[in-house]
């Protein structure tokens, strides 16, 4: 199973698409205008004419954008400047303060990069133990799924093991809140807020299955692993609608019950849809499914049990590893996963920190560890510095851009994009990024133009915030790095990005002159 834990919640509009993935088909409308006979040398005439513009108009054309009346109370925080030089073409406010959403995984995937390095894979571990028992040491690989359960289980067949006593999960290599305290309560039921542990089995997120039946009723809800249904109470509050309404979804679950609420409407014949909320015990979640895989290879558990705190192993009997980092930061920044982006910084804070090993003595209390993703964060700052971001530039609360709490100026993140594209890993970093009308958050933006938009850039969402910042290619100027962001609008995000598209688009007619 794929979870998008990109996808946003009811009200919060908390990353860079719903949980609804609404189709959006745009329809290209061409005009050709016959003159004298000469149809094509004409429109190519008018058409280089009517779109140039010179790096002086730029900055009052951008205004005439952003104070736009309807915009009057929004925040808007820019900078663009040549890739290649420190010019500035355009600035409003760069230096200042603001709510970056996903802009933040920028700044994580960056360090990442630098302190981990490409090929860094993230290693899940089974252990031999004492009286038939075996422990499965997780490291925070967020891209295990069923393949890869199916895999240990197998190996461990070939090994000779025919039952278990105890299967002991040690879910100790990050410590600290599985949810960050800083995110708001909505976002922490949803599936891409879900918790951030060593064990993660498909994300820690349940999929539902949300289908249209007919106008007036409920839509069908299911689950995509049915045997949850016994496990799980469902209060539907949704409805399917006639062709000519809006469609959204909003689902979420209770905290002390399993309870999951469903609320939205979808249009009557329209395809299924899925949405995710988040597992309540994901350790527990993650033996309970690699004790199924073990019985379906004939290995029968006695017991699953969660560890508290690491401790020695024996025996390496099977492991499996995540992909390389590349892949990961392309998932991060491409799909916006905030999961992901959580488990990198963490990371950072385990590989390159100084963490301790938790150790439990005899008669006493285990000794208390600092949080793995506050190491992170110090971790993250360290790396961005040693690369040249300025760090009084961003103060950062978390990996994923969840917090409201972040706080980035947009020249953190152009003087951020500037220094990683320059780097060793540079093709890499700008590889992960959305591609303007072909992938990830930005498939469906600036994708129906006249001139083509060479745009790899990093979206972000929350409500009242939205913010796009990356590389775009000029066909008759030279590469820009930008940052647009805004914040404290009442507006709807499809507004917001399409003001903001307007710019990029701005932007891709430059020409030297």
């Amino acid at each position: 199973m794929k979870v998008p834990i990109h996808s946003s919640g009811a009200s919060n509009l908390n990353s860079d698409y719903g949980n609804c993935a609404l189709r959006i088909k745009g329809i290209a409308v061409s005009l050709l205008v016959l003159i004298l006979g000469h149809p094509v040398q004409v429109v190519a005439q008018t058409a280089t004419v009517a779109g140039d513009i010179c790096p002086g108009e730029l900055g009052a054309k951008v205004d005439a954008i952003a104070d736009r009346a309807e915009f009057s109370r929004s925040r808007w925080g820019i900078l663009i400047q040549p890739l290649s030089s420190t010019a500035t073409l355009y600035s409003r406010d760069a230096a200042k303060y603001f709510i970056p959403a996903s802009n933040v995984k920028l700044l994580t995937t960056a360090a990442a990069l630098q302190k981990l390095g490409a090929d860094f894979r993230i290693k899940t571990s089974v252990y031999s133990g004492e009286n038939g028992n075996l422990y499965v040491a997780g490291r925070g690989d967020p891209s295990i799924a069923e393949a890869q359960l199916k895999s240990l289980a197998q190996q461990l067949k070939g090994r000779g093991i025919s039952q278990v006593n105890q299967l002991i999960g040690d879910d100790s290599y990050f410590q600290g809140d599985a949810v960050n305290p800083n995110w708001e309560w909505e976002d922490a039921q949803a599936g891409y807020g879900a918790p951030i542990n060593s064990l993660i089995f498909n994300q820690n997120a349940i999929e539902l299955v949300l289908s249209p039946q007919a106008i007036g009723q409920p839509l069908k809800v299911s689950f995509a692993e049915p045997k949850l249904a016994n496990q799980w109470q469902i209060q539907n509050n949704s409805v399917t609608v006639s062709q000519n309404e809006s469609e959204f979804i909003e689902v979420g679950r209770e905290f002390d019950r399993p309870a999951i609420r469903v609320g939205g409407q979808l249009k009557v014949g329209a395809e299924s849809e899925s949405a995710y909320v988040a597992v309540v015990n994901p350790a527990n979640n993650f033996l309970q499914h690699f004790q199924q895989f073990l019985v379906a290879e004939g290995i029968p558990v006695k017991q699953a049990v969660v560890a508290s705190s690491s401790r020695n192993f024996n025996q390496e009997l099977a492991f499996v590893e995540s992909p390389p980092l590349a892949e990961l930061v392309k998932e991060t920044n491409r799909e916006s996963n905030n999961l992901y982006a959580e488990v990198l910084l963490r990371l950072l804070g385990k590989v390159t920190g100084k963490m301790p090993v938790p150790q439990t003595v005899t008669g006493k209390m285990p000794v208390p560890q600092e949080d793995t993703g506050e190491i992170g964060l110090k971790e993250l700052k360290t790396a961005l510095t040693q690369l040249g971001v300025n760090p009084n530039s961003y103060i950062l609360a978390d990996g994923s851009g969840l917090s409201r709490h972040n706080l980035i100026s947009p020249e953190a993140l152009v003087q951020t994009l500037k220094l990683m594209a320059n780097s060793p890993a540079g093709s890499i970093y700008r590889a992960s990024l959305p591609v303007a009308g072909e992938s990830g958050t930005l498939k469906n933006r600036i994708n129906n133009t006249p001139n083509r938009v060479i745009l790899q850039a990093k979206t972000g969402t929350l409500s009242g915030v939205s913010a796009l910042s990356g590389y775009i290619e000029v066909a008759n100027y030279e590469p820009l790095v930008f940052s647009i962001i805004v914040n404290q609008s009442e507006l709807s995000a499809a507004k917001v990005r399409s003001a903001t598209d307007e710019i990029v688009l701005l932007l891709n007619r430059l020409r030297r002159c």
